[in-house]
């Protein structure tokens, strides 16, 4: 499980190190600022969105089986990513991958919860969790390794060797589970969750790439994908086959967990997503360099993972998330500590502290998730839990990343001032374009680069900061309702969980 989790992972850790590449119109593909966003949430979105049916298909169809079709689609639609032509066939290719891994990444969740007896399923978790630290430790790293030899589609090629020999292990170690009450699909709902979700996230992205949210191309899609969600909530309500099961989010422990992740992952991708612009566009480090710059981070996440069972034991889930959530909030804040100039070991030092803190929230919560569940809905809990962790992510991405290039433009736009007027929008809608044109005008272009690097950090201390209230927010949410160490799981889950035997 752990080694299919992996490719999952990988992918989205050497993507993060390649951005600048494929925004580059000679070696990459010269993609926007924005159509970078989408590369990662055309992705993330069809993900979330189809979390549900293949939880439910797994539940009903056997989940070996759906992680192993998934792992075919991930590896076919990772060829047609290694290969796109232009950025509209790589944010295609990208979907395509996003409904691969929406099929595997229940199962393996799904699976171990139906291993492992009650008393060693928060271990076995918390090792499920170390194995992102791990696809994290050696993502950045191996996509360094792979941009400085090769060309920026290997990043994707990558996984295919990955996903064969997954493959394979799922084949010869797995062993076959379902659901015995066979649930119906929910078409509606799945249709209505992925159009109100891109619709919303379209219109934050294009807020930010035209610096206002009062026109129609903004706020037309984003109202629309709202009136879409709340339709999907009602329907959902009313369904007798729910994709998404609005019920359980009156557990306590579920709903208080799952909201816990989805905030943190809105506070740390939209702060991570400018990381590799920090690193490599404002310091000047190589993409080796930017991915193994990232390792306390990934090295934190794959030592403290596998402890964190233990801390829990100990402290109590509401503790432990409590207060791994306020040091996030504190590590986010510290970037606003980095300047221009700053020495790289402040940067590792931020890394290390915000990696170890979020090793010790994701499997709590997980945790916490799956045992407030019957254990024949372990598929469906899980693609909750991964729903949330995804749709969190891509909307931090969105919303924080369009206030990153909204601050740049406003402080860049006196500078800009002594650019012809067809060129100063394009210069100015995020710090690769404004680079790339200095570039292009040679000795007339030098002056924009120290402005351009200033404006990106106080975009970047912006953003830091907006991370870091959300990740208090979290904080408070999951002190409040989060149900102490006293706390047992629903009368249902307990019910369910005496059996240790596969279901």
């Amino acid at each position: 499980m752990v080694f299919s989790l992996l490719a999952i992972v990988l992918d989205n850790t050497i993507l993060n190190v390649a951005l600048k590449v494929i925004s580059d119109p000679v070696a990459g593909l010269g993609a926007t600022q924005s159509q970078l966003e989408w590369a990662i949430n055309s992705y993330t979105l069809v993900f979330a969105g189809l979390l549900f049916t293949f939880g439910v298909l797994g539940d009903r169809f056997g989940r070996k089986r759906m992680l192993q079709i998934g792992m075919v689609l991930f590896g076919l639609a990772s060829l047609a990513s290694a290969y796109a032509q232009d950025p509209t066939q790589l944010i295609f290719a990208r979907a395509a991958m996003g409904l691969g891994g929406a099929a595997v990444m229940p199962a393996t969740l799904a699976i171990i919860s139906n291993v492992f007896a009650p008393q060693e399923r928060g271990k076995a978790i918390g090792i499920w969790a170390g194995g992102v630290g791990l696809a994290i430790a050696i993502g950045p790293i191996t996509g360094g390794l792979l941009l400085e030899h090769f060309w920026w589609g290997s990043v994707f090629l990558v996984n295919v060797p990955v996903v064969l020999i997954s493959s394979v292990l799922i084949a010869l170690l797995v062993p076959e589970s379902r659901n015995p009450d066979k649930a119906q699909l929910d078409p509606v709902g799945v249709l209505l969750s992925v159009i109100g979700l891109v619709g919303v996230v379209y219109g934050i992205i294009k807020g930010g790439e035209l610096g206002t949210v009062l026109d129609p191309e903004v706020w037309l899609p984003g109202l629309a994908g709202i009136a879409v969600l709340a339709a999907f909530v009602r329907h959902e309500r009313r369904a007798t086959h729910p994709a998404f099961d609005v019920r359980y989010f009156a557990i306590p422990r579920f709903s208080t967990a799952v909201a816990s992740v989805g905030l943190v992952f809105f506070a740390m991708m939209g702060v991570m997503f400018f990381l590799a612009f920090y690193l490599q566009i404002v310091k000047g480090y190589s993409p080796l360099q930017a991915g193994a710059l990232v390792l306390p981070f990934a090295a934190a996440q794959l030592i403290f993972s596998p402890l964190s069972a233990q801390a829990v034991r100990r402290f109590g889930a509401k503790s432990v998330a409590t207060v791994s959530l306020v040091v996030v909030a504190a590590a986010l804040a510290s970037y606003t500590l980095l300047q221009v100039d700053t020495s790289i070991w402040v940067f590792e030092l931020i890394g290390f502290v915000q990696g170890a803190a979020m090793a010790n929230i994701n499997p709590p919560a997980t945790e916490a998730v799956m045992s407030s569940l019957p254990r024949e809905k372990a598929g469906v809990g899980s693609a909750m839990t991964n729903t949330v962790r995804q749709v969190g992510g891509a909307l931090g991405v969105a919303i924080l990343g369009s206030l990153l290039s909204a601050t740049y433009r406003d402080n860049m736009a006196g500078s800009l001032s002594v650019l012809p007027e067809n060129l100063r929008h394009a210069a100015g809608e995020s710090i690769t374009a404004t680079m790339g044109v200095a570039q292009a005008l040679g000795p007339k272009g030098a002056a924009l680069v120290e402005p351009a690097k200033q404006a990106f950090m106080d975009g970047m201390h912006v953003t830091a900061l907006c991370g870091a209230v959300v990740a208090l927010i979290g904080a408070a949410v999951v002190a409040k309702w989060l149900p102490g160490k006293n706390a047992g799981a629903t009368p249902a889950a307990r019910a369910e969980n005496k059996e240790p035997a596969v279901v």
